[in-house]
């Protein structure tokens, strides 16, 4: 089964953000599987369901221990939608 997940890293009190949000998307960047996406607003995450929900919320769990406060913002939907639909 796959999934679509869309992201939104918000890291709270942070100078340096930008780096954060850039390290958390590197790390899913390197897993075998997983199709990555970045626009100027989020991220999405396409793959395998297990592996995809797993490795995003090991991350969410990292960025947590490490940065304390951050805020994300996510969206599940069953099924790979990186492609978009066509118009009727």
């Amino acid at each position: 089964m796959q999934i679509s997940i869309e992201i939104s890293l918000y890291p709270l009190a942070e100078e340096k953000f930008k780096a954060e949000i850039w390290s958390f998307i590197r790390t899913l960047r390197a897993v075998d599987g997983l199709k990555v996406v970045t626009n100027g607003m989020s991220t999405q995450v396409f793959g395998d369901y297990d592996l995809a929900v797993a490795t995003v919320m090991q991350e969410i769990k990292q960025v947590h221990q490490t940065l304390g406060s951050a805020v994300f913002v996510c969206k599940f939907i069953s099924g790979d939608r990186s492609e978009p639909e066509a118009e009727i």
